[in-house]
């Protein structure tokens, strides 16, 4: 038996069904195909083979993100999703990063586009339906509600692209047009989509009579015939009333046939009929009189064959899904994308978020990295939280930034909100290969470089970045980071085994367009080897990644800036008023430890801490001048920075004022 749809108009035909003979065998053979389709989806999913694992720097990249805690950046996206598809995806930190400077850039500009909108998108009535697409590809027999849910997914997103086409035809197309490129060259199966429609009822979750033309006839037939069939049960039920067989008429259904009821002491009225049931008392009878015999026997025939034909259309319309499937779950991927990006801009708006830039040379030609109050996106959630009854800026406001379009937005806090995070500052200069930050103990020195790399992943994915400024920072193919303690007693490694087999491994991994992160190098063994450990591999890192930021103790790794200016040092600034760091990070200094100050403040015997003083000062006397003279140096240099740079800003403000008198 064939079975095909026609395109117009939808209406499915096939050889003429003798379902008063055939019924049987065709059921028994539809079976038979559910079956061998079954075994064949089994045989396959047991065959499959399992993933090779991952590469060393896969495998890298997945410890960083866990270290850098990303999964819960990803979670803070998630509740701006709208689909279940977009939150399953940010809920399982496998939001999509650029892997290119492009990619990362479309990326943005689709986060940008998203915030462009005059209106929110639609994407109510789009579900994950790849299950179910799944399931067709293998043959399974899809319900009506599986069928209905990717009709209703299919519509949602065409009207998601003609949505995005009315947006783009008015003034903002070109800022719209990021999102409108996404959907663009997608199949929507409008064919598909109108030919279960056809077929289908939704709302009843009933196979249309005019599915098919022997449908229809089944129907008409199975409906007189059950007319028939009433007509003759009502006379024979008025009659055994009248005898008082009954006390009032009583057609029902027992075992799938039509009957009446009948006393039991009045069964033998019914000459011939069947006793289908009996009433739990045992006073009543349902009985098929013998003149229904026939009648209920072609109700089952035509009851079969009707649930024979839906199953044929269902399946008919199965196996159209599944030649599809390839198109649809590049729909879905694609609508997946563009909830994401619609995402993206609405955590942009609730981090009042700005655009970064990112490139391999910065704009203005003296920075590498250019970012400027810069927030901790989980460090700064707890105080958003609180703000959630205070009107947010409007981050509407767009500049034309490097071909695209860039948020501007400022970061003020308002005044109703206190304990917000400290902001940082990152300035780190063209041709810097490492930048070693040194400091106190609990001065801020690891969250800073986590903050560093946290942004520099936001960026890859297309996130705004909480910053005042715009920021300015290059694209990293791998953010490599060795922060916590390795130590494992199973595999027998030190704390200090540990960091080195992971800084091995970063080394191994590591391009020229990575950025490496390590807390603490070369702790956890005696001083003087592990200053000389760290700064070799210091040496080694400047020629081998984009840039390797650092944090330490020991300070001679300071005076690698001495010997070559690929290195760069920075410092978490200690007030020794009140013993207290202020996290603010100075870039170009080297930092000191203050670990005997700290201690003083936090209670020690002042004998203790003038014993260890004088033990410093007979130990390193030379390196307590160096030190004193390199900070001085660095402040110095610092200040002739600032210096420069503010004759530079007053010579530029000079040019732009005497241009705007000559306009």
């Amino acid at each position: 038996m064939e079975l095909t749809l026609s395109v117009d108009p939808f209406v499915i035909t096939k050889t003429p069904l003798h379902y008063h003979r055939n019924h049987c065998c065709l059921l028994r053979r539809f079976h038979h195909r559910q079956f061998r389709r079954s075994h064949l989806s089994c045989r396959l999913s047991l065959s499959s083979n399992p993933s090779e694992p991952a590469t060393l720097a896969e495998e890298l990249q997945s410890e960083t993100l866990k270290t850098l805690e990303w999964n819960r950046v990803c979670n803070q996206l998630s509740s701006f999703t709208s689909t279940s598809m977009g939150r399953s995806e940010a809920q399982s930190g496998s939001i999509p990063m650029g892997r290119s400077l492009e990619e990362s850039q479309t990326l943005l500009a689709q986060t940008t586009a998203a915030l462009s909108l005059p209106r929110p998108l639609d994407l109510s009535g789009i579900v994950d339906v790849s299950d179910i697409v799944e399931l067709s590809r293998f043959g399974q027999l899809l319900t009506i509600g599986e069928l209905c849910s990717v009709k209703r997914t299919l519509r949602s997103a065409r009207r998601l692209m003609e949505q995005l086409e009315e947006f783009c035809s008015s003034d903002c197309s070109q800022r719209i047009s990021p999102l409108l490129e996404i959907l663009q060259n997608c199949n929507f199966l409008v064919e598909l989509e109108q030919k279960i429609e056809f077929c289908v009822d939704c709302s009843l979750s009933v196979v249309l009579d005019r599915a098919s033309d022997d449908l229809k006839i089944i129907r008409s037939e199975r409906k007189d015939n059950m007319d028939a069939l009433e007509s003759l049960l009502r006379s024979i039920s008025d009659q055994v009333f009248r005898a008082g067989g009954i006390d009032k008429p009583l057609i029902t259904n027992r075992r799938s046939r039509m009957c009446v009821g009948i006393k039991a002491s009045h069964r033998s009225f019914l000459r011939g009929g069947v006793v289908l049931n009996v009433s739990s008392s045992g006073t009543t009878y349902f009985m098929e009189p013998k003149e229904a015999v026939y009648l209920n026997n072609m109700e089952v025939r035509l009851a079969n064959a009707e649930k024979d034909e839906e199953h044929a259309i269902l399946s008919l319309l199965t196996s159209e899904l599944g030649k599809s499937a390839a198109d649809i779950n590049d729909l879905l991927d694609r609508i997946k994308e563009v909830d994401l990006a619609v995402a993206r801009a609405g955590y942009a708006k609730w981090l009042n978020g700005v655009c970064p830039t990112l490139n391999s040379v910065a704009s203005n030609g003296t920075l590498l990295v250019d970012i400027e109050g810069i927030h901790h996106p989980l460090l700064l959630e707890p105080c958003l939280s609180r703000l959630k009854d205070v009107q947010r800026p409007n981050c509407g406001n767009s500049q034309q930034l490097d071909e695209r379009v860039a948020i501007n937005c400022s970061r003020e806090p308002p005044d109703e909100v206190s304990n917000f995070p400290v902001p940082i500052d990152i300035k780190i200069r063209q041709g810097t290969s490492v930048v070693i930050i040194s400091g106190p103990n609990a001065g801020g020195k690891t969250a800073s470089m986590k903050t560093f790399g946290l942004v520099s992943l936001m960026s890859k994915a297309g996130l705004y970045l909480p910053a005042k400024r715009i920021p300015v920072l290059p694209w990293f193919d791998l953010v490599l980071a060795d922060i916590g303690d390795h130590q494992s007693l199973e595999r027998s490694l030190s704390t200090f085994s540990g960091h080195i087999l992971r800084i091995v491994k970063i080394l191994e991994a590591a391009s020229k367009n990575s950025l490496v992160l390590i807390d603490e190098i070369g702790s956890g063994t005696d001083p003087s080897e592990g200053a000389a450990l760290s700064a070799s591999i210091l040496q080694y890192l400047k020629d081998r990644v984009n840039l390797a930021v650092v944090t330490t103790h020991y300070a001679d790794l300071s005076r690698l800036k001495e010997i070559n200016d690929q290195f760069e040092n920075a410092a978490m600034e200690f007030s020794l008023d009140t013993l207290q760091p202020t996290y603010q990070v100075l870039w170009g200094c080297a930092g000191d430890s203050n670990a005997l100050r700290i201690a003083r403040r936090i209670g020690f015997d002042n004998k203790i801490i003038d014993r260890a003083e004088s033990w410093l000062k007979r130990l390193m006397p030379e390196k307590q001048g160096q030190r004193k003279g390199m900070l001085y140096r660095s402040l110095s240099e610092e200040r002739d920075k600032m210096e420069n740079r503010a004759r530079g800003a007053a010579s530029l403000r000079s040019d732009v004022m005497d241009l705007y008198h000559e306009v």
